[in-house]
């Protein structure tokens, strides 16, 4: 949930190490930190807020040394304060680390180490890293890391800087990466913390250890056995991580949507046939994602009976353990991932290769652990996606399921990047923005919401009531419309704000009838749907399409715009979340 950066070259350091913490600042922004090395020693400045606000009081881009290390973070042990801040330095103030994980012993560790005379400076888990380090540092930096990742338990990605200016980075069930740069190298939680300066990177693999000194560059297991990894080339465009003209990440990312649900739909056609093959071929299907991922694995749970006739269960990741408990050699296991990390989501993963399953993954991060240990992947093509809320990447994952199961349903579905829902996108998008934004400020005092669907419109309410918590921060409830009047119905009442979701298609007019019963209750209503009908305190007009199959992905959009401008309308930063990180890495 934290970012990581380390740096070693022929720049000054703490300019880039700055500039990388902003592009990364989407995995958590509790607090920030920068250590240096120049001449012999470390230098470490560190503070709670965000980037830019810490770099303004601290000066951190002015900071001397070509070797450094830096980290944005989340926090998990300890609370938000400048000691908690990354990095993290043991007694002699010769080695400073960055973390981003769980350390499981870091109590029984830090009691060890305090009997043995080490003094703490931090609540966190972390810290006891950078004494470990110190502990063994006489054995040399090389050994003293095999025996620090050994003593730890957990999961972890940490990188270091020596008092001999040495960098080095290990990794267990936490992403890390190597930029590979002309002038030196870099060690990343994310391949957006160096890819404005070199697109070369070296995914490393559990177990693995990067050390970086001087010019050279060698990566060692636990036991010191050399590792060998191919240099991959990442093809991501810089361009797109700019907010460009929109004041917010998540605004441009809502807007980008023009684009990316038609880019879903241009598929590798060797990799498409491969995941649908398997697919197809599998005796039992498993769905399972974390949030909005798993919003997705709802709609397509029902967009594969539906049209293709195969029947599949859906599984929230962080209930793998006995959610999954059915799979066997003849399953598949269809993971969803934003960013092919989600540490629910790689334990699922887990849990059906060693019950022999196959496992296929739907990524925006094609070079993610997810898409690395898929039996095969397809990626949602939607680019990076920096706003913490799901905007772009879950149309993208709607866009490619209609896709793949297009190819399984023998002509009862057709999509592609022409399909109608790519031309209905495009036209919430242009006409409802300034209309959702005067409905937003006029609800700014409402503290509740509830959202309505029925079957296809009801994983749509669940993640209409996900955006609004996120970003607006609202007590906001999805509601199966059919359960209404088996309790939900007992809230409705005067100031009470319901959103139905309701095009003309086979659930309207059950849906209609909750809207009466809810106004009957002294309720008010607005509908999101194609047609315009008196029960409707407010309308939002959404196209009206002839596959309705495909609601879903165009009735969502005035959703996501509800959310950014309460946000907006409530003083809320839509971008930066609080309490919340996109990549959710721990568990």
């Amino acid at each position: 949930m934290c970012s990581i950066i380390g740096y070693r070259g022929k720049q000054a350091a703490a300019p880039i190490l700055v500039d990388s913490l902003k592009r990364m600042e989407y995995r958590g922004y509790d607090s920030v930190g920068v250590a240096t090395f120049n001449s012999g020693n470390i230098l470490v400045r560190k503070g709670t807020g965000r980037v830019v606000e810490v770099n303004k009081n601290l000066n951190m881009t002015a900071m001397s040394g070509m070797i450094g290390i830096g980290h944005t973070r989340w926090a998990t042990h300890g609370g938000v304060t400048n000691s908690n801040a990354h990095p993290h330095s043991a007694c002699k103030n010769n080695i400073a680390v960055v973390h981003n994980g769980i350390i499981e012993n870091y109590k029984e560790l830090k009691e060890e180490l305090t009997k043995a005379g080490h003094i703490f400076s931090s609540e966190t888990d972390s810290e006891v890293i950078a004494h470990l380090l110190e502990v063994h540092a006489d054995k040399g930096v090389r050994k003293s890391l095999m025996m620090t990742c050994k003593m730890l338990k957990g999961t972890y990605a940490f990188v270091a800087v020596f008092q001999d200016g040495t960098i080095a980075g290990a990794r267990y069930e936490e992403p890390l990466i190597i930029g590979v740069a002309n002038d030196g190298y870099f060690i990343s939680s994310d391949v957006l913390g160096f890819l404005q300066y070199t697109d070369k990177a070296i995914f490393l693999d559990n177990y693995d250890v990067a050390l970086i000194d001087g010019n050279n560059m060698e990566i060692f297991d636990f036991d010191g056995n050399p590792v060998a990894h191919p240099i991959t080339q990442v093809a991501w465009e810089l361009g797109e991580v700019d907010k460009g003209k929109y004041a917010h990440y998540t605004l441009k990312e809502i807007n980008d949507q023009r684009v990316s649900v038609a880019n879903a739909a241009r598929q590798n056609e060797v990799m498409m046939k491969r995941f649908c093959d398997v697919l197809s071929d599998a005796q039992s299907v498993y769905i399972t994602g974390s949030g909005t991922s798993y919003h997705s694995a709802l709609i397509m749970k029902q967009m594969l009976a539906r049209y293709a006739k195969i029947r599949a269960e859906t599984v929230m990741s962080s209930e793998a353990r006995d959610g999954l408990i059915g799979l066997d050699e003849g399953s598949v296991l269809v993971a969803f991932s934003q960013s092919g990390e989600t540490a629910d989501v790689l334990e699922s993963v887990k849990i059906a290769k060693k019950q022999g399953s196959r496992v296929l993954g739907i990524v925006n991060v094609t070079t993610s652990s997810l898409a690395r240990t898929s039996d095969a992947f397809l990626a949602v093509n939607c680019g990076p996606e920096i706003g913490v809320a799901a905007t772009k990447s879950f149309t993208g994952q709607l866009a490619l399921i209609y896709n793949i199961v297009a190819r399984l349903s023998d002509g009862n579905l057709v999509a592609g990047e022409k399909a109608e829902f790519v031309t209905a996108v495009n036209k919430v998008i242009a006409s409802s923005q300034s209309a959702i934004e005067k409905m937003a400020d006029d609800m700014k005092e409402v503290n509740d919401i509830y959202l309505l669907g029925r079957s296809v419109h009801y994983p749509i309410a669940l993640e209409g009531a996900l955006k609004l918590k996120e970003l607006a921060y609202v007590h906001a409830e999805g509601v199966a419309a059919g359960e209404l009047k088996h309790g939900p119905l007992a809230l409705m009442e005067k100031n009470t704000l319901v959103i139905l979701l309701n095009p003309v298609d086979g659930t309207y007019n059950d849906s209609i009838s909750n809207a009466h019963e809810i106004r009957a209750r002294g309720a008010s209503v607005i509908g999101i749907s194609d047609k315009r009908s008196e029960v409707y305190d407010l309308w939002i007009e959404i196209p009206h399409l002839s596959e309705e199959a495909f609601y879903p992905i165009v009735e969502v959009i005035p959703l996501q715009m509800l959310a950014y401008y309460l946000a907006l309308a409530k003083n809320a930063d839509p971008d930066y979340p609080r309490n919340l990180a996109k990549s959710v890495t721990v568990k």
